[in-house]
């Protein structure tokens, strides 16, 4: 518990890199071998990485209080960016920081650390997470089931085995080699009612190819959405795509994408141009806030995106949907369905097709230490 004669200044930070696998079959088929990291890594290229290959920052700020707090980065961290914002960090008072913009540059590795910050000063005032955020607008958030590419005789049995979960929304990344109608077809006769996102992450190309999907997908009747068909770029073939079928066309702004140069104006001009019918946003706790409150004001849903994380950040992506008015369809919250562990003693609460607040100060949410240790690669401290 904080008391006004305590400081909260952060005395030692320690960083975990962890490598968390996928757990077998449950990324794509066996056959397929398509990675879906798509930034560069080193000298590598995009899409030449899975993304459970590559190393997560679990945080942990120790504060002269007595207060922990915890944070996740996203995969593929650098540790110069990371050495120089635990230089930053150590010595300084949460009280003399504001939380809506914290004194280092944004960067991929930003909202890692504004995850631990947030933990830790809302522990230190008895608040959670949610509670920074004005307050929760939902005590749970939807959630759908995901998978990569898939042959299209295993897509039966593995929405089946979703929908029996009670999942009514499933996502699947997509190329112009995967029978996305044949898709939605199967899904439709072995998961009645269940909703489908396909998403192509831009590599359908161009909008002709799009438009020869989008007729037979719009004519079973089960897609939610698409999301990114095309590259970003092509914005106007973004709008004429929605006015050409009923299929709703969503746009996915990632902040963390900073290599290619994703910014929140990116949602204003899809807005302006009419170009889309929702969002996938993906970004820290601040960020998503002020994402929700432009696709708010402007009367368009969204959901929260992801990286297949683990747990800490997931439950960091549950308080801000909870918080955004704006986030009502399924998010991409399904990292321990995937990884062969979360990272956390106790799991966030998910009885689908929901994820629920956790509750307790801070993020609601205890690591495993065991489990971090289990998952090691290396271990870095800086006082």
């Amino acid at each position: 518990m904080y008391r006004e004669d305590q400081l909260m200044k952060i005395e030692h930070i320690t960083c975990y890199e962890v490598v968390v696998p996928a757990k077998p079959g449950t990324v794509a088929s066996e056959s397929i071998n398509k990675p879906l990291h798509m930034l560069p890594v080193g000298a590598r290229s995009g899409w030449s990485v899975q993304f459970d290959q590559l190393p997560k920052l679990i945080v942990k700020l120790d504060l002269d209080n007595g207060v922990v707090g915890w944070g996740e980065l996203y995969r593929g961290h650098h540790w110069g960016q990371v050495e120089d914002i635990c230089q930053v960090l150590v010595g300084m008072d949460l009280e003399q920081l504001s939380l809506q913009k914290l004194p280092f540059t944004f960067c991929r590795e930003y909202d890692g650390f504004e995850c631990a910050i947030w933990d830790a000063f809302a522990k230190a005032h008895s608040l959670r997470v949610v509670d920074l955020l004005g307050g929760p607008l939902r005590e749970k958030v939807r959630v759908g089931a995901w998978s990569s590419h898939r042959e299209v005789e295993e897509v039966g049995d593995l929405v089946a085995g979703f929908y029996e979960q009670g999942f009514d929304c499933i996502k699947f990344k997509s190329d112009l080699e995967d029978d996305v109608i044949k898709w939605c077809s199967i899904i439709a006769d072995k998961a009645p009612g269940m909703q489908v996102i396909i998403d192509p992450n831009q590599r359908w190309e161009n909008a002709f190819e799009v438009r020869k999907r989008m007729d037979g997908m719009q004519e079973i009747g089960n897609l939610l959405c698409l999301e990114d068909p095309i590259p970003r770029w092509q914005l106007n073939e973004y709008a004429l795509l929605r006015q050409y079928s009923a299929v709703p066309i969503v746009r996915h702004i990632s902040l963390p994408y900073v290599l290619q140069g994703q910014r929140i104006k990116d949602a204003v001009q899809a807005i302006q141009l009419s170009a889309v019918d929702g969002f996938n946003f993906n970004g820290g706790l601040a960020d998503f806030q002020r994402l929700d409150h432009l696709a708010h004001a402007a009367g368009y849903p969204c959901w929260h995106g992801s990286e297949v994380d683990l747990g800490i950040l997931e439950a960091m992506y549950v308080h801000s949907s909870a918080a955004a008015a704006s986030c009502i369809w399924p998010g991409d919250i399904f990292g321990r369905l995937i990884r062969e562990h979360d990272l956390l003693e106790a799991s966030i609460k998910i009885e689908p097709p929901y994820a629920y607040l956790p509750q307790g100060p801070g993020l609601g949410v205890s690591p495993d230490i065991k489990a971090i240790d289990e998952y090691l690669i290396s271990k870095r401290e800086y006082n």
